[in-house]
């Protein structure tokens, strides 16, 4: 537990997320006054001097400071109180994180917006190197990610969207998962009664889609092809029936090997789905098993080979680094298997510890990697994404990754997720329907953003879809961008 104290000042999320990179995965409580046992951080804005003081056992150990000026802009302040945090953890703790103060999910968001206001890119890797204490291999990694990005966002429209159709079954939860996803044992009667409803909410942005141009379906979950062969069909002859799938970007989050079907993967060929993702996340047997997969080595093997015998072209495969007792050589034998197959793109993950996931109730049952031992694992990966000809071309971050690391996309030329871009940088509307999904809205004029929520729960998504179309009604846009 750590104690965190703020005098001078109302930046409490800037703290606390800056004390959670040296200090992971604990609770974090605001408070009045040092506590009398534990860590306590005071930070403090006051007389021209931003500071950071540290307190073990109610007693001071440490102190870091600097002078501001009166003129100071808020986001300087931001800077600035992070930075005292920084510094203070830094010689408490040894360590170094190396994304420096960013704690935001975007690194590529902010030299894109450099870049587009003229900026040259050695102005931005020192604004991240510089301002932000960022290591340079990774500047220079969120620098060649927002180029790649860009690429792709100069081609939006005003009028382009895409469309999100959540599936929140899975046939067990996963170890780290914290998704809006059910056990389909648990569900398994109320999974055609569920696409009843979504197929009306579907129908709803169907009709208002016509006002703008489809340019990416995604179905995600949750894992959409624990659906039967028969539901899974119906899902994609209503999406065939309301939506025009040419020339766009149509993706099947397909998940989990042990739920995928030859013939569910014939069924996403014939409807027009031209891009997969099979996720097997380690190509380990013991981790598979640690972290609840239900399938082995082989049947990943098999099921991808399948795929591309029956067509498909565009293959993702998500891996996850820093799984509970695996080290570096584990993931260079996940990396060799996943060479020899050849996908076409690869999204490799750091463990992150989420708030809802299973790992983090059993937190102190798993031994995770060190940050040294990620940095090794990453090196590993990217190493073999260039052996397979694969770039970089987006990249996310989340709260509570072990290392305080990031997650990155690979993929040959041509190959990329379109509308993972689209997510992360967040330049186009969003339509989304299902449970727990979000509709976001993008006006391209203004970059101002707008989200329109459905609930989580199954059952209520079913009693209540006359009210989330209704959010919908009310929340969307009328007559699309000019």
């Amino acid at each position: 537990m750590i104690h965190y104290i703020l005098q001078g000042h109302e930046l409490q999320n800037d703290v606390q997320t800056m004390i959670q990179v040296f200090y992971p995965n604990l609770h974090y409580i605001r408070t009045e006054e040092v506590a009398s046992s534990g860590l306590s951080v005071i930070s403090c804005m006051e007389n021209g001097i931003a500071s950071a003081m540290l307190y073990r056992d109610g007693e001071k150990v440490n102190q870091w400071s600097i002078a501001y000026g009166k003129d100071t802009s808020e986001k300087e302040e931001k800077r600035l109180v992070k930075l005292s945090i920084y510094e203070l953890l830094k010689e408490e703790t040894g360590l170094r994180p190396q994304w420096g103060l960013l704690t935001g999910v975007r690194p590529a968001k902010i030299i894109s917006g450099l870049l587009a206001e003229g900026k040259n890119e050695e102005f931005a890797l020192e604004y991240l190197t510089k301002d932000y204490l960022v290591m340079e291999h990774k500047a220079r990694l969120a620098l060649t990610v927002a180029k790649a990005e860009q690429k792709l966002l100069e081609k939006n429209k005003p009028n382009h969207i895409s469309l999100y159709i959540g599936i929140p079954f899975c046939p067990t939860r996963c170890l780290y998962c914290s998704f809006t996803a059910y056990p389909l044992a648990q569900y398994k009667d109320r999974v055609d009664e569920y696409l009843d409803a979504m197929f009306r909410e579907l129908e709803f942005l169907a009709e208002y889609a016509k006002d703008f141009e489809l340019k990416n379906i995604y179905i995600g979950g949750g894992t959409p092809t624990s659906l039967s062969e028969l539901q899974l069909e119906r899902l994609l002859r209503k999406v065939a029936e309301l939506f025009h799938t040419d020339d766009m970007e149509y993706t099947v989050e397909a998940g989990r090997p042990d739920t995928i079907t030859k013939e569910k993967l014939r069924l996403m060929k014939e409807y027009g789905v031209n891009r997969i993702s099979i996720n097997p996340q380690t190509m380990n047997e013991e981790t598979l098993k640690r972290i609840g997969r239900k399938h082995s080595v082989e049947d990943i093997r098999h099921v991808f080979q399948e795929a591309r015998e029956l067509g498909h072209e565009n293959i993702n495969m998500d891996l996850i680094l820093g799984l509970p007792g695996e080290e570096p050589r584990d993931v260079e034998q996940t990396m060799k298997e996943i060479l020899a197959l050849a996908p076409d793109n690869i999204t490799v993950h750091t463990l992150a510890v989420k708030r809802a996931s299973r790992l983090k109730e059993e937190f102190d049952q798993h031994t995770l990697s060190t940050a040294e031992s990620l940095e090794r694992m990453l090196a590993i990966a990217a190493e073999y994404a260039e052996k397979m000809g694969m770039e970089p071309y987006y990249m996310y971050r989340q709260k509570n990754m072990v290392g305080n690391f990031e997650n990155v996309g690979y993929c040959h030329p041509g190959k990329e997720g379109v509308y993972n871009v689209q997510i992360m940088e967040e330049k186009q509307t969003v339509l989304a329907a299902g449970a727990g999904a979000s509709t976001k809205t993008v006006d391209p004029n203004t970059d101002k953003i707008e989200r329109v929520f459905n609930v989580k729960s199954v059952e209520d998504y079913i009693a209540r879809i006359d009210e989330m179309i209704a959010r919908k009604e009310q929340g969307l846009p009328k007559g699309g961008w000019k």
